[in-house]
């Protein structure tokens, strides 16, 4: 049932039909709050790799009554699992519902979760509520209400048939690393901060390995580090899977931050090249890719503000972060639920946007100060730094259980994912 104080003329304008778009526009629905979502992209297409959506996210999409259909697709991971370079074992824990809780860490090819979301929107608010080829230029607002002004994009990325103006009780700005909106609202910011990492990404079809389920971090970025899991399940009727990896290196070389970027095998298998385990042949998932892109591990300052009266920002336009500690899409999952529940619980809609502002600016912030130095794969370097880089012949001579559990608990409470927070 819509609320009685928003009609159709008071719609809430979304801006960008990505992951956190379109989960706002579910969750917007779920409460009764009209809205529309306006994507720049002329027409759906499958890109991407692999995307693993942590526990405190999954909780969301199941309570939208989405996890049965993303398990068709995707897999619920059984555990995290940490190797040095030399391929020794240094920590297992279980993860989502393996671990006790009663949501999955799922790992799931990007174009899968999106496909889903988008079928879900398109028939709970309709068809007509998802608007494609439309680009944000600029937005604006007075006393009663916001405007979204769009320029129509064609299939050839043309933008210069016609313009049109959205009228909305307020515009939430889920566009993206690129977002136009947070750019009008901090016209002063500076450039990303590029961490000195970059890394490259793929899918390969693979056998299974480990637990068939397991995400495998491996190495540290002085000597090249891996991460690698499966997002979808059998794919070739062989039993073969999807791995998704990602490769990364510590370098002063980065490029322009760009999701769709292509990258080249030449230009980081050498630091890879030697990685060949008893459970698996890196060097080869890697050369098995179809496709490589190219990202460096960069983020933005944290700004102190999101919300200008009517308008505000959400997921990567709000708080880009290091793409490390799979929290980029997880956090702008969370921040939907957020500010959905804040609509709900608001009579003014300006109110609800400095309510939504309170409780997520503060706890992005500190993740994206963590994830620059203190991301769950610091395990690994703390190993590497102990042992030299080298081999060890005990690991507890290196570092100990508790050690290694302490770290890993640490980031899932900020960032709130572990069981404790999701009590």
């Amino acid at each position: 049932m819509v609320r009685p104080a928003w009609g159709d003329a008071h719609d809430v304008i979304i801006v960008g039909g990505g992951i956190g778009g379109l989960t706002l526009a579910l969750e917007l629905h779920r409460v009764g709050v009209p809205c529309r979502v306006f994507e720049a992209v002329p027409r759906v297409t499958q890109v991407g790799v692999g995307i693993t959506v942590l526990p405190h996210a999954s909780r969301v999409l199941a309570e939208l009554g989405l996890m049965d259909q993303l398990l068709r697709y995707g897999l619920s991971m059984r555990d995290s699992v940490f190797y040095n370079r030399f391929g020794q074992f240094v920590y297992r824990e279980p993860t989502g519902e393996y671990a006790g809780l009663a949501w999955p860490q799922l790992g799931i090819h990007r174009a899968d979760l999106y496909e889903v979301l988008l079928a879900a929107v398109r028939e709970r608010l309709g068809e007509d509520r998802v608007i494609f080829g439309a680009r944000l230029v600029r937005a604006d607002q007075d006393f009663g209400a916001a405007y979204a002004h769009f320029e129509r994009v064609g299939g050839d990325g043309d933008s210069s048939a016609s313009s049109f103006t959205e009228q909305g009780s307020v515009v939430i700005g889920c566009d993206g690393i690129h977002s136009t909106l947070r750019c009008q609202l901090h016209p002063n910011e500076g450039p990303p901060v590029y961490q000195g990492q970059n890394m490259w990404r793929g899918v390969t079809p693979w056998p299974p390995f480990l637990s068939g389920a397991s995400m495998l971090r491996v190495g540290w970025y002085s000597s090249g580090k891996l991460t690698i899991y499966p997002c979808r399940d059998n794919v070739d009727g062989q039993g073969n899977q999807l791995l998704n990896w990602i490769a990364a290196v510590q370098t002063s070389r980065h490029v322009e931050r760009d999701w769709g970027r292509q990258g080249r095998l030449e230009d980081f298998i050498s630091m890879f090249e030697d990685w060949t385990f008893d459970f698996l042949d890196v060097p080869s998932v890697l050369r098995a890719a179809d496709a490589i892109l190219e990202f460096p591990m960069v983020d933005q300052e944290p700004v102190s503000q999101w919300t200008f009266g009517r308008l505000t920002l959400l997921g990567d336009a709000a708080h880009p972060m290091v793409p490390r500690g799979s929290n980029g899409a997880g956090q702008a999952i969370v921040d939907c639920r957020a500010l959905a529940t804040a609509m709900a619980e608001a009579d003014d809609p300006v109110e609800a946007l400095k309510m939504y502002e309170a409780e997520r600016l503060p706890v992005t912030t500190k993740i994206v100060y963590k994830n620059r130095v203190e991301p769950p794969d610091v395990i690994l370097q703390e190993v590497c730094t102990r042992s030299g880089d080298q081999p060890f012949d005990r690991l507890e001579d290196v570092i100990s259980e508790a050690e290694l559990k302490a770290l890993s608990e640490g980031y899932k409470d900020l960032t709130g994912y572990s069981k404790r927070a999701l009590a």
